[in-house]
């Protein structure tokens, strides 16, 4: 259980640095256009850890159990057991209950984590971007950051985020058209929500120009609203998707989710739910995939076990995709296709099972070296 623990820890710190990386080079827009630190970029980038952790942690679950089983196998310990009387089978007890944390942690990462996560995310990118926003709109000094928009405010103070004396134009509307609004005060607020930045202006007075034609309207209140998924693609900071809902939201959007608009997004949540689910029990049926597997691998290299394992793993994902992709076009439904992997995975670890205990399983390694000689051999030949 030690071994596997360190084998784990490493795994999922590898792979989560690396997927973090990936992500930390795609926004790289956000970075710039926020002028964030290092330490706010870092923090991003761990609420953004969860989700990519249901992934991260079934198969370092899966590399950790089979590390384990193949360095007993490549140490001979397997032999000495089998001569002792003790199958494959037998060994399951403890890897099976390391699988089973691994499982239980991914699904509180499920049901919790990522809802915390996402909500941690927006309301910091967005906090962000609110003092971006005050910092950009220097007083007395006109700002046309936002495109099609150009603001001038007079006063703005830095703690309430209040503006005074404030002129908007807005060329946004298309040809010929622009609006100028005037209004002694006004505040910058977020929408969390919907993921947008809102300049809230106070007993103004709109002048719209429209082919020659000028018209006003006085108003109370009256707010810019700047989504700032438009300017930071790369971050998801538009309405918030089922991918973010926490589980509660998710199950109550699924049963109280209007009957007459049950379209793609009504099929995303279902298609989230079944995944929050499908992807945790995937630690249990990799990890049961992975015993036999190594249990096959006598006296063969780490190198070429971590090699065949990063395979059956990108069969599960492409399986796994495949679902969703059936589950989206609505093809099948989310819990019939979002189990396709682990049942073809739960199969295959039973069956390979069965085979192991019978001291039935082919040697893979020899394979391996029977393809090497064969290579070896064509190119001598060729030379």
């Amino acid at each position: 259980m030690l071994e596997m623990t360190r084998t784990f820890l490493l795994c999922a710190l590898f792979l989560l640095t690396l997927l973090l990386l990936g992500q930390g080079v795609k926004m790289r827009e956000l970075l710039v256009g926020l002028n964030l630190s290092i330490g706010d970029f870092l923090l991003i980038l761990f609420y953004m850890s969860p989700i990519f952790m249901l992934m991260v942690i079934p198969l370092s679950c899966m590399l950790s159990v089979f590390l384990s089983i193949l360095r007993m196998s490549t140490d001979r310990e397997l032999v000495a057991l089998r001569a002792g009387g003790v199958s494959v089978v037998q060994l399951l007890p403890a890897p099976m209950w390391f699988a089973a944390i691994c499982c239980a942690a991914t699904l509180g990462i499920s049901i919790f984590g990522i809802s915390w996560g996402s909500e941690q995310f927006r309301g910091t990118v967005l906090q962000l971007a609110r003092d971006k926003a005050q910092v950009t709109l220097q007083p007395g000094v006109f700002n046309q950051d936002i495109a099609g928009l150009t603001m001038f405010a007079r006063q703005v103070d830095p703690q309430t985020k209040e503006m005074r004396q404030v002129i908007v134009e807005d060329t946004s509307l298309g040809e010929g058209a622009r609006i100028t609004i005037l209004a002694p005060t006004g505040i910058i607020v977020t929408d969390n929500k919907k993921g947008e930045l809102v300049f809230n202006l106070h007993n103004g007075r709109i002048y719209k120009l429209d082919k020659g034609a000028v018209s006003i309207l006085n108003f109370d209140d009256y707010n810019i609203r700047v989504d700032l998924e438009k300017f930071f693609s790369s971050a998801p900071l538009g309405e918030i998707k089922p991918k973010e809902m926490a589980w509660d939201e998710l199950l109550y959007q699924r049963e109280h989710y209007d009957i007459n608009d049950r379209g793609r997004t009504y099929r995303k949540i279902l298609i989230e739910i079944q995944k929050r689910v499908s992807l945790p029990v995937a630690s249990l049926v990799l990890a049961l995939f992975a015993i036999p597997l190594a249990a096959s691998f006598e006296g063969a290299k780490r190198q070429m076990g971590i090699i065949l394992v990063l395979l059956a793993f990108l069969v599960y994902y492409s399986l796994y995709s495949l679902g969703i992709t059936l589950s989206e076009s609505d093809r099948l439904h989310p819990a019939i296709a979002l189990w396709i992997s682990n049942l073809f995975f739960l199969v295959a670890g039973i069956a390979g099972l069965i085979v192991a205990s019978r001291e039935g399983a082919p040697d893979i390694s020899l394979w391996f070296a029977y393809i090497k000689r064969k290579l070896g051999t064509t190119r001598g030949k060729k030379a």
